[in-house]
């Protein structure tokens, strides 16, 4: 049955209405099964007459429908044929035909398509829309822009590569004439569009998204045909840098409009083309060079300039780094770059102390150094500090007598002239720090011609201690301890401690939060020996009134999404806890109630992904140190707020709380499931949960901490064979094949052999399929180790004859071409040390008792011998528990649908012969013992098999 528009159109109204979205979207999802669903949300956001917002919903759920199920991982199409021309076909005249905000949704699923189809499956793109660009029409001209952006973007961030630069010819070779052809037209019309304001607008998009498209098209390798127009593009380049027309300004002081966004753009090329094309274009550059020197000159305060006046200084930047620079070598010139240019971009302003007062987190969104947003501040101290890298110490000295004079200026009236001891610590900042600092790390090379901790001591120290001053001069003094806290000394930090406690009680949001983001950091430092630089009990001593007042401000409001807005005080409760460790075990109750209350509010919206990753994080951290001696009162406390999550279907919380889940299991690895877990452990065996990519690795994760723990429950209720098809379905997917092998290897461990044997041809068969039809480097190493891990394992009955007789059953001697071309070579490559182990014990245990080695594979005997005395060479040596939780940058975890590891309750690899503590050792001891135990066979097969080099080798092993 085919989806139905009307059914669909009225649940897509629901779906908007927060009393009945939930119900909504589980009848969405069961319509998304019906074929033509996808055409279905085109016909709805096609339709004039549908309301405005269903046809914004519909355009959502088609974006997300598209990236969802246009392919598979191998690239296959996940929708019927017919559906996937018909939109191919619809897409692109629809996505010309609508309005703007549907277009921006309608281009990522564009994008999406592209991505797997562009150009060799979808070749007729680039034509249908070189056909649809007219002369004049604005309209047409800006959706057809914007689908060729949607798919061009996609080069920006990629790597070189032959198959890449096919694609961009294939595009130049069509495009390149009607895109310069429509830059003269949007020209021309912008020309005869002076005296009306929205035909003029509509040009000014157009000619926003030419440049865009230029930048596209010019980011990888410049384009021949750029290249021999480059004068006539700069002189259009340079015509609409300086343009004015009063039709384009914005009423709104704080709003950027058309002029604004085009001219930015053309700052964007322009420094894409003095880093990679300066050799073509630099004849062109001191035109714009003094265009931008005039601007930044003549510029207002207003905010609605603040992205232009970012992109600008950003460009001069670039200039600065190159030899063009050599024009700011000179005393008066670097005067006036200071005190024209970067001084008045530096000063705080009415609107920043506006911003402080009335929406304090994105104030320090945009102030904290290492965020990558365009400031005003960040771009004029980013250019200072680049003219510092090629002049130093004339920009410095140059510098150092402004921040003298403003200082001055303070002290002559403290609490009127604050605004000036802000502006010389900003300038301070900017010149003391070399390149920029990184949030993870602060600053890192300094000016060595300043001296930061005399400025520390002299104009910082005092405003950390005292009460009556500027709540912005304290932020600037928190700031000033973060940035340069790898400069200051441990001593100096010891003392600056409790202060940045004290602060965090200060009711002013924006200093509570620096205080927060300062002390995190501070507790992550470490001293050349990787000791903390605070010591433990000064913190431990103090946990218990820090972190109730951190929730305690979390808290403060009530509403979902105001409890999660401020992500870096949450941060700052996880690396308390990190911190403390075991020093938790005598608040855990105060501090778990917290996290299950909040957790109980923020799952009706989440609605920041890094602040619940940071409760997270925080929640594992608490469940490592405390969960192993309160065990039962944490599981009984976390199931309802768990199985309410997972009940509600709250996705982005679904990975972690199977993470956690199996974290707590396996903080008590002893005893049975409660009826509970058995209840959550027959969900998480049917196949429907395993769909959403995001939660693999942490159900195969929970399933292995379960196995153990029921197994003979599970054996009892025929449950293997469920899990058994979720192996399948693991083992035949590139994207899990590493997860396959992890739930297998756990299955076979703890399973007994007789319940298992039924299936191990099919297991086997499974995975030779793999390797013979897509292997993957990851899984033939994951394949080699199996092999080891069921080699080694004799003592379960297991071992090389098993393995050999399973592949018999597969096909007749399959074994000896998998032995020689697989298993030999590619064990020295193992990666994972305790695989490495296993490998030697697998070696060793073929030796001695292998039958099949004695009679079938009389040469294997000495390969064998030969590879085992390869890996002895460097005895693989298990890695020591490893207590150091790794700081994951959170700007480079993809948050949204996919897998997001916890790294504070990460699975701890586990030693399958932790009895094995010196593996030469004991390889030794197994052969003299096994020779004893088989009469002296062994003694025997090394004088008759082995080549005198190989027998030299192995004798002092039999000494």
């Amino acid at each position: 049955m085919a989806a139905d528009i009307a059914t669909l159109s009225t649940l897509l109204e629901a779906s908007l209405d927060p009393r009945q979205n939930k119900q909504a979207e589980a009848a969405i999802s069961q319509e998304q099964i019906k074929p033509g669903f996808s055409l279905a949300l085109l016909q709805i956001v096609a339709n004039n007459s549908s309301p405005p917002t269903i046809r914004l919903s519909s355009a959502l759920y088609f974006k997300n429908f598209v990236k969802r199920n246009w392919v598979d991982e191998n690239g296959a199409y996940l929708l019927p044929e017919d559906e996937v021309v018909a939109i191919k076909r619809e897409l692109i005249g629809l996505m010309v035909a609508v309005p703007p905000n549907l277009q921006a949704q309608l281009g990522e699923a564009i994008s999406a398509i592209a991505d797997s189809d562009f150009w060799q499956r979808w070749d007729t793109l680039v034509d249908d829309l070189i056909s649809r660009l007219t002369p004049d029409n604005a309209t047409v001209n800006n959706g057809v822009l914007r689908v060729a952006h949607s798919i061009f973007k996609r080069w920006r961030p990629l790597f070189r590569s032959d198959d890449l630069f096919t694609e961009i010819n294939h595009v130049l070779q069509k495009f390149s004439a009607p895109f310069l052809n429509l830059l003269e037209n949007t020209d021309r019309v912008i020309g005869n569009s002076q005296n009306s304001p929205e035909a003029l607008k509509g040009a000014f998009t157009t000619l926003e998204l030419i440049i865009k498209i230029f930048y596209d098209l010019s980011c990888q390798d410049l384009p021949p045909v750029f290249e021999d127009n480059i004068a006539a593009i700069s002189t259009l380049l340079h015509k609409y840098l300086v343009y004015d027309n009063p039709a384009l300004h914005t009423d709104d002081e704080s709003e950027s409009g058309p002029l604004e966004y085009v001219k930015a753009g053309i700052f964007e090329a322009l420094m894409l083309y003095v880093s990679k094309y300066e050799d073509v274009f630099g004849p062109q550059l001191p035109q714009f060079v003094e265009t931008t020197w005039n601007f930044l000159m003549s510029v207002g305060l207003e905010t609605k300039y603040d992205i232009l006046v970012s992109k600008a200084l950003q460009f001069l930047t670039r200039v600065a780094g190159t030899q063009h620079a050599e024009s700011f070598n000179n005393q008066q010139v670097l005067v006036q770059v200071i005190e024209k240019v970067v001084l008045p971009n530096l000063t705080l302003r009415e609107s920043d102390v506006e911003l402080f007062e009335d929406e304090p987190i994105e104030f320090i969104r945009r102030d904290l150094e290492g965020s990558d947003n365009d400031t005003r501040r960040r771009a004029a101290t980013n250019f200072l500090r680049t003219l510092m890298s090629r002049y130093e110490t004339l920009v410095t000295s140059t510098a150092q007598t402004y921040v003298d004079a403003y200082l001055q200026d303070y002290a002559k009236n403290p609490k009127d002239n604050w605004k000036s001891k802000d502006t010389a610590v900003y300038l301070f900042s900017a010149i003391a720090a070399k390149g920029t600092a990184t949030a993870t790390q602060g600053v890192i090379n300094i000016n060595p011609n300043v001296d930061i901790l005399a400025f520390f001591q002299n104009n910082i120290a005092a405003n950390l201690e005292g009460e009556d001053m500027s709540p912005i001069l304290k932020v600037d003094s928190i700031k000033f301890l973060y940035n340069f806290r790898n400069q200051l000394s441990p001593e100096l930090w010891r003392a600056a401690f409790p202060l940045l406690v004290k602060h965090l009680t200060n009711s002013n949001y924006v200093i509570h939060t620096y205080a927060a983001i300062a002390a995190e950091r501070v507790l992550f430092m470490t001293d050349d020996k990787r000791n903390p630089i605070i010591p433990k009990a000064q913190v431990v001593g103090v946990s218990k009134d820090l972190l109730t007042h951190l929730f305690k401000l979390i808290t403060k409001e009530s509403a979902p999404e105001k409890i999660q807005e401020n992500e870096f005080l949450m941060k700052c409760v996880m690396r308390v806890l990190i911190f403390i460790r075991e020093g938790v075990l005598p608040i855990s109750e105060i501090v778990l109630n917290n996290f299950i209350n909040i957790l109980k509010v923020i799952r009706h919206n989440p609605s920041n992904p890094r602040f619940y990753y940071y409760l997270f994080e925080g929640l594992g951290a608490l469940i490592r140190y405390a969960a192993p001696t309160h065990s039962s009162a944490f599981e009984t406390k976390l199931y309802n707020p768990f199985s309410a999550i997972l009940s509600e279907g709250i996705e982005e919380f679904t990975p972690y709380v199977f993470q956690l889940f199996a974290a707590l299991l396996e903080a008590n690895p002893s005893g049975e499931l409660t009826s509970y877990y058995r209840s959550l452990f027959e969900i998480i065996i049917l196949p429907g949960v395993w769909e959403a990519r995001g939660n693999v690795p942490a159900l195969v994760r929970l399933l292995t901490a379960m196995i153990p723990r029921d197994v003979q429950n599970i054996v009892a209720k025929n449950q293997v064979e469920p899990m058994l098809g979720i192996f399948q379905k693991l083992v035949s997917s590139k994207a899990n094949e590493i997860y396959s092998f992890e739930l297998i290897e756990s299955i076979i461990t703890y399973v007994p052999l007789e319940a298992l044997q039924p299936y191990f041809v099919t297991i086997l068969q499974l995975m030779l399929t793999r390797l013979s039809n897509m292997k993957t480097e990851v899984f033939q190493q994951r394949f080699v180790a199996f092999y080891h891990f069921i080699s080694a394992r004799q003592d379960r009955g297991l071992g090389a004859d098993f393995f050999i007789a399973v592949s018999d059953q597969v096909q007749h001697d399959v074994f000896k071409a998998i032995y020689l071309t697989i298993i030999l070579p590619e064990t020295q490559k193992l990666p994972r040390p305790l695989d490495r182990k296993t490998a030697v014990v697998s070696f060793t245990k073929t030796l001695t008792d292998s039958q099949a080695f004695v009679d079938r594979y009389p040469k294997g005997w000495n390969l064998t011998t030969q590879r085992l005395i390869e890996l002895l060479v460097n005895p693989p040596v298990p890695p020591a528990a490893d207590d150091v939780i790794p700081d994951a940058d959170v700007d480079e975890l993809g948050f949204g649908v996919g897998f997001t590891q916890l790294n504070t309750c990460k699975k701890q690899p586990k030693d399958p012969f932790p009895e094995i503590t010196d593996v030469k050792g004991w390889v030794g001891q197994y052969l003299k013992e096994a020779n004893t135990r088989h009469n002296g066979r062994i003694v025997t097969l090394v004088q008759e098999r082995l080549t005198p080099d190989v027998k030299q080798a192995l004798a002092k092993y039999l000494e």
